[in-house]
C-alpha cells in the first residue's frame, strides 16, 4: 500500500523505513532410524470344534495370546479339517487344516513404535514420492 515510502518523504534527509525490519526463516529436518525383530515362535494352539459339516468335516477355531517383553502376541486359527487327519494324540499339524486362516500379531510398545505416525500415513497417501 506504499506506507513505507509515504512515511519515508516525512522523515529528514538520510532517514529511510526501507530497513526497519528484516526478516529470514530457515527450516531442516533430519532424521534416520533402523528397528530390527526377529521372532520364532513355536505354539500348540487348543480349538473347539464350532460346527460338523454334512459330510463330517469339522469347523474348528482356536486363539492364544502369549506375552512376550510388554508385548502381548496373538495367534488365531481357523479352518475345516477331516476327522482321518486328526491325530492319536488329538493333534492336527498346520498344512491339514482346508481353509485355513492363520493369523499371528500383536500389540504392545515394540509394535505402536514400528508403526508409522497417523500425520506420516497421510502424507504417504497424499504425496506418493
Amino acid at each position: 500500500m506504499g506506507i513505507p515510502q509515504r512515511i519515508d518523504k516525512m522523515l529528514p534527509d538520510g532517514a529511510s523505513m526501507e530497513d526497519l525490519a528484516d526478516a529470514s526463516a530457515n527450516s531442516s529436518y533430519k532424521g534416520s532410524g533402523n528397528i530390527s525383530r526377529r521372532e520364532k515362535l513355536t505354539l500348540r494352539v487348543a480349538a473347539t470344534i464350532i460346527d460338523i459339516l454334512p459330510n463330517g468335516v469339522l469347523r474348528v477355531q482356536g486363539s492364544q495370546e502369549v506375552r512376550v517383553n510388554n508385548e502381548v502376541r496373538e495367534l488365531t486359527v481357523s479352518g475345516f479339517v477331516r476327522p482321518a487327519d486328526i491325530g492319536r494324540r488329538n493333534e492336527i499339524a498346520y498344512d491339514r487344516i482346508a481353509g485355513a486362516r492363520i493369523s499371528y500379531g500383536g500389540r504392545g510398545n515394540i509394535t505402536d513404535v514400528q508403526q508409522p505416525r497417523y500425520g506420516q500415513q497421510i502424507a504417504d497417501i497424499l504425496l506418493p514420492y
